[in-house]
């Protein structure tokens, strides 16, 4: 039985980042706060600071993965939340990488060669304001809305989670 094996039938929230570049840690610290609130043992909570092939590794093997994960677009507000999927993707800070392929193309590649793949990728996105500081604190304007930007956190992978249960229940 191979590591991979372990993760069939499995939910992983993946949250994404660095914590020590300001706002860009969002994706690992609502990690850290949602780990122990009470999910299905089929939620397997991970952190990475990954993106691009790298990404391909960590999602091998599981039947849907959530990312959480920092954005900046140019219209966004800070704290604006987006929930995506492949279709209506919009490039987050980690899942693209300027020096490797973007997360797209690892996608494409990875089903190209085979890799076992997750069936559906979803993405919480939140809008953050800077991330090339060194700090392990938020701005102000993402602190202040922290606990709001948690709650949707767990209400995004609560529903995400009870719709993949109904999916997968046996009869």
């Amino acid at each position: 039985m191979t590591r991979f094996a372990e993760r069939s039938g499995k939910v992983l929230v993946l949250g994404i980042g660095n914590e020590i570049l300001t706002d860009d840690g969002i994706g690992v610290r609502l990690v850290d706060d949602l780990k122990d609130k009470g999910f299905p043992p089929e939620v397997v909570f991970e952190k990475g600071t990954v993106g691009g092939l790298e990404i391909l590794e960590f999602i091998q093997g599981y039947q849907e993965v959530l990312f959480l994960d920092a954005i900046k677009t140019t219209d966004g507000k800070a704290g604006d939340v987006y929930h995506m999927d492949l279709s209506d993707f919009l490039e987050t800070l980690h899942l693209s990488n300027l020096h490797d392929v973007s997360f797209i193309q690892a996608i494409r590649l990875g089903k190209e060669l085979g890799f076992d793949l997750p069936a559906r990728l979803r993405i919480f996105a939140v809008e953050i304001v800077e991330d090339r500081v060194f700090s392990r604190n938020f701005t102000c304007e993402i602190e202040k809305q922290y606990p709001r930007i948690l709650k949707e956190a767990e209400h995004f992978i609560r529903s995400r989670t009870k719709q993949y249960m109904l999916e997968n229940s046996p009869g």
